[in-house]
């Protein structure tokens, strides 16, 4: 198992700045992670300083409530696949979710699945928020509108990625899409039992402390 290859590597912080975003692509680049995960402002950046690497740029869409109208969303999603992002992680409308309003939570997703243009879309759906059958109708969600992973969390929503979330998960798409846990991934054997759960991607700033075996204290 290469583990840098799961890794989307990750600053999403309100606080981030332009030279910690350079230090993020930089990471990624020298450790061969998957990805970088940054906000729609940033996008742009990354893409120019991770031209010509294997690197690909990710960007969170209604991020972090997903509370944010359809429409909204979409053009987020636009925007940054026109500013270079190769994937799209989107939040879904939790509260359309526990209100059973499950056909806007499905077009929401699939709005966005159509505005990434064939690009990965990985569905957020905030588990920490969702008791097991509001995680099981939000993958199901996910599934009928044509997108790529479903995601376990924001990292911003007071709770991460479980192990029992992933299976869970991962019971519901099968073989039809992926799963990425995200939230408190800090130490290389929860990283192991988040891939052994079935997840093929993991959300986390804590990267470059995970392929040189090390432990993190606090981070997304």
């Amino acid at each position: 198992m290469q583990l840098s290859r799961y890794i989307d590597h990750t600053l999403l912080k309100a606080e981030a700045q332009t030279a910690q975003i350079e230090k993020l692509c930089a990471e990624a680049r020298e450790n061969s992670f998957f990805s970088v995960c940054v906000n729609t402002s940033f996008v742009k950046t990354c893409a120019e300083l991770l031209k010509g690497s294997d690197v690909k740029v990710c960007c969170v869409v209604g991020f972090p409530l997903g509370a944010m109208d359809t429409a909204s969303k979409a053009f987020e999603t636009s925007t940054a696949i026109a500013n270079g992002a190769q994937e799209i992680d989107m939040v879904i409308q939790i509260g359309a979710l526990k209100d059973r309003r499950l056909d806007y939570v499905r077009d929401d997703i699939k709005a966005v699945v159509d505005a990434a243009k064939g690009h990965t879309v990985k569905v957020i759906i905030e588990t920490s928020l969702l008791n097991e059958e509001d995680k099981i109708l939000a993958c199901k969600a996910a599934l009928q509108a044509g997108a790529h992973f479903v995601k376990t969390s924001t990292g911003f929503g007071g709770g991460g990625a479980t192990v029992e979330d992933v299976k869970l998960m991962k019971s519901v798409v099968g073989s039809q899409m992926e799963v990425k846990a995200s939230g408190g991934i800090k130490d290389i054997n929860t990283a192991k039992a988040m891939i052994e759960a079935g997840a093929t991607r993991l959300g986390t700033s804590s990267g470059v402390a995970l392929v040189q075996g090390q432990t993190v204290q606090g981070g997304y």
